[in-house]
Order: structure tokens, then sequence, then C-alpha cells
């Protein structure tokens, strides 16, 4: 898949030899303050490392891994996008060493994950902040301007015509086509779809009677596999409407849809506007665990509301692999690999979100 440039998005992008030079940057393993063009002693792994997970940050995890090995001549990771729910259960059977997740653990989840932790639980790390974008493919139609309401009512499907007086309200002067509505959501468990359906039950809870989980609930619709699925069907498909991450949004050049927020404002979705609502989230992890909850009602000005952080889901203490796991994720949390991703259509981590992320990261072992 061909990554594009995000115009919008560059400006938050250090320049490739930062991120290339990452692998030794300001968060070393091992204490070491280089930020140098090669790698700290001590701040690489060695050995091979198997996860699976989030599909929304496997761009980002290929664009990680492609600097972390360049740089790390003896380490190898393998990341593979199944899916949320699918790399959890990997996680928790033995088969990755760690999970990506856009969603951290469940209740039900944190003491399966925790068992296979020899020491210690299992750490929620907020690493990719994974914007999500409403996509549609309407002819003649290039600035949609949607609210929480109106588009919990199109994926709930009450609203059924383009033409609806629910988005023409919202659209003055636009000429939309009395065609029929075909909503997209994703056919597998995502934790994507958790994360949009939480915040239409957050933000249109009146509209929206499904809550939120990783496998869609509502009726009707059509279903797509990942988010690949998902962009190459609204791309081919006129009429449709669906969920899905920034970078899969920039990277099939789809139209995307400026959202209401809490302030009453409707924001374009950036990096920047993403960042000012991870910005404000709530961390209710305990210790280490840096599990977040996300406003989606934020008032924040400039503030986009449909964001998810995806996770990487490690032991903190325990792993027959934790030297590795920590080298990795130590990359991943620096200011060079956040700064990495700014050109793929994601958002790095606000500065006071990463700051902890990189202390826990320090902490496993």
């Amino acid at each position: 898949m061909k990554l594009q440039r995000s115009g919008y998005l560059a400006g938050i992008a250090l320049t490739a030899t930062l991120a290339l030079a990452a692998c030794g940057s300001d968060n070393t393993d091992g204490g070491s303050g280089s930020t140098g063009a090669s790698a700290a002693p001590g701040s690489c792994g060695t050995g091979s490392l198997t996860a699976q997970g989030s599909t929304a940050q496997k761009n980002a995890m290929d664009e990680w891994i492609k600097n972390y090995q360049a740089q790390c001549s003896g380490a190898k990771v393998d990341y593979q996008g199944t899916g949320s729910g699918a790399g959890i259960q990997a996680f928790i059977s033995g088969t990755a060493d760690f999970a990506g997740s856009d969603s951290a653990l469940k209740d039900d989840e944190q003491p399966k994950a925790d068992a296979k932790c020899a020491s210690g639980p299992a750490l929620n790390l907020p690493m990719v902040v994974g914007p999500i974008a409403v996509v549609y493919n309407v002819d003649g139609v290039d600035n949609l301007q949607l609210d929480a309401s109106t588009i919990a009512k199109i994926f709930a499907g009450t609203i059924t015509k383009w033409d609806d007086p629910a988005i023409a309200a919202l659209n003055s002067g636009a000429k939309l086509p009395s065609t029929a509505i075909q909503a997209v959501h994703r056919s597998d468990e995502s934790g994507t779809t958790d994360n949009f359906t939480k915040y239409l039950s957050k933000a249109a809870e009146k509209d929206w009677t499904f809550s939120n989980a990783k496998a869609w609930k509502a009726p009707g619709g059509t279903g797509a596999k990942g988010s690949d699925g998902i962009a190459t069907l609204v791309k081919s498909t006129a009429g449709t409407i669906s969920y899905v991450e920034l970078s899969f949004a920039e990277n099939s050049d789809l139209k995307k849809a400026k959202i209401k927020n809490g302030a009453g404002e409707f924001t374009e979705l950036t990096g920047d506007s993403a960042g000012k609502t991870i910005e404000g989230a709530k961390i209710t992890g305990t210790g280490n665990d840096l599990k977040m909850s996300i406003d989606y009602n934020t008032t924040t000005a400039g503030a986009y509301p449909i964001v998810l952080v995806t996770y990487e889901i490690a032991c903190e203490k325990g792993s027959s692999k934790a030297a590795d796991i920590k080298a990795f994720l130590n990359y991943t949390s620096s200011t060079g690999g956040q700064s990495a991703l700014g050109e793929l259509g994601y958002a790095p981590l606000p500065e006071t979100v990463r700051a902890k992320v990189a202390t826990s990261v320090a902490a496993i072992s």
C-alpha cells in the first residue's frame, strides 16, 4: 500500500534523520543519553519478537520496525495486523510477545493477561494516536459536515437517504443527492469499532442504543474486513459512508467529514485537532498501567472528537523477552519514534502523554 504524504500533518513530523536516529534518542535503555545516528549501547534488542493485533497501528508498526531494524541489526520484530481481539487472545495464549489493541484490556481480559506475566501485571501502554475519520463517497459533495446525532442515525439505519433533512440542515447549500446511504462497518472484531461506537454512545446516547463493543451490533449496513477492507469498499462504491483510521483514509484519498465537537465547532481532522482531544484524556490505570478515558464531548476549542489510542499490551515484569520488548518500545515511545508517524496519517502522542509512556516502558524488566 502506497503511503501518501499528509500535508497538514507534515509540520508535526521531524526529519527522517531524527526518526532513524531515534533508536538511540532521548529515551534510551540503560540510562544512555546518546542522540547520535547509531543506536546507543543497550538500546537495541538482540532477539526476535512476534506481535500481532490492531490493524489501525499496522502502518505505524511497519514504519517503526523498518527504522528500528535499520539501526539495530541484531533485532527482528514481526507484527501482523490480525485485529485487536485476535492480538489480545494471542498474547493471552502466549503466541505473541506483545499485542497491539485499539482498546485497553477489558475487566475480564486483564486477569488472563496478567496470568501470562510471571511476576507483574500486563500493562496498557498508549502508543499510537489513530484519529478516526468518517469517510464517504458521494459525488459532488466535498465538504460534508456531520454531528454525533446524525452519524448515529445513519449507522443505526434511521437516516437512509443522502438528502435527509437532518444532513441538509448541517450542510447549507450542498447539493445532496436523493440516493440511498450505504453504511459500511467492520465485519471483524475491531478496537476501531469499539472506539467509534463508544463515541456514538457518549456523544449521541439518545440516538445510539447499541452501546459499544469490538463486534458491530447495529442491524443492517455492509461489513468489510479490516481497515484496508473498509477503505477499499468506500473508495470503489458510490453512496457509502464508514469509519476508518486517518492513515487509511489518507492512503486511499478518501473524503473526510468535518465533525461537530462539544464546543459547537465543525472540526477538520488533523494531527493537531486529534492531539487536543488526547491531551485532555484521563489516565484511569494505576502505577505504570496507562489505560485512558477519552472525553468524546470535549469542549476544547479546535479539538476533533473521534479519536482512538492504540495500545501496546506487554508484561511489566517477568517476560522472557523483556529486554527486547523494552528496547523496541523504548524507540516507539521516543520523540523520534513518534515524529516518524506524522506523514503516515497518525498524530504523535502529546508530550505530556509520551513522557508518561516512556517512564512506564522504562519499568519493563
